[in-house]
């Protein structure tokens, strides 16, 4: 049974990294890929741990030497999923969780067709505002950016496989734990070991 590949999107504020932690908690065979970033560490963000931190240069290198799955722009800093790092954990049999925006995941998708893709959305545009103004990490001038990039993002969510809302975190996690578990409940994956131990035919 090959890994699965969940990519998570949504728009700045609405805790996917916060769910994406949890996740990783109560999931058995969970990996989290850690995307390359040119931008600089954020309050307590550790390098190997939240992202592999590279200045801009060695960035655009890695790019033109193909390393990356996906890559983007945003916010004039460098972010890219690459293959080493995303390879490394697969081939340890782990299914692999992404944080990536919506281009990133397109991206994802093109490499991996059966990837999944959820989309996370927030209760209301007032309650993230409200979240990106309370996590202090970016100035006025970029939450202003991120707000109003949110109107194009949000109309993102109809090409993904899964949609849920970031109400309560409690809830919001038991909700994408369950499509990891419904995923790797699916014929296509248990069929063949259900074919070693048991003699079934396929008709």
């Amino acid at each position: 049974m090959h890994s699965q590949l969940y990519v998570i999107s949504g728009p700045s504020g609405v805790g996917k990294s916060t769910i994406i932690n949890q996740i990783i908690k109560k999931v058995k065979g969970l990996g989290y890929s850690i995307s390359h970033t040119s931008r600089p560490p954020r309050g307590k963000e550790v390098d190997g741990v939240h992202y592999h931190f590279v200045e801009r240069k060695k960035f655009r290198h890695m790019i033109d030497d193909g390393a990356f799955v996906e890559w983007a722009t945003v916010y004039d800093d460098f972010y890219g999923t690459s293959y080493a790092s995303l390879k490394d954990r697969m081939d340890q049999g782990l299914d692999m969780v992404m944080d990536l925006d919506i281009l990133g995941a397109e991206n994802v998708k093109k490499h991996f067709m059966d990837a999944i893709l959820i989309y996370v959305l927030p209760p209301s545009l007032e309650e993230l505002e409200k979240r990106l103004r309370g996590r202090a990490t970016d100035d006025k001038i970029v939450i202003g950016e991120r707000l109003k990039k949110v109107q194009t993002e949000l109309k993102a969510c109809v090409g993904y496989d899964y949609i849920v809302f970031n109400k309560d975190l409690q809830t919001v996690v038991h909700e994408v734990e369950s499509i990891i578990t419904s995923v790797r409940c699916l014929k296509s994956k248990q069929l063949p070991l259900a074919e070693k131990i048991f003699p079934i035919s396929r008709i």
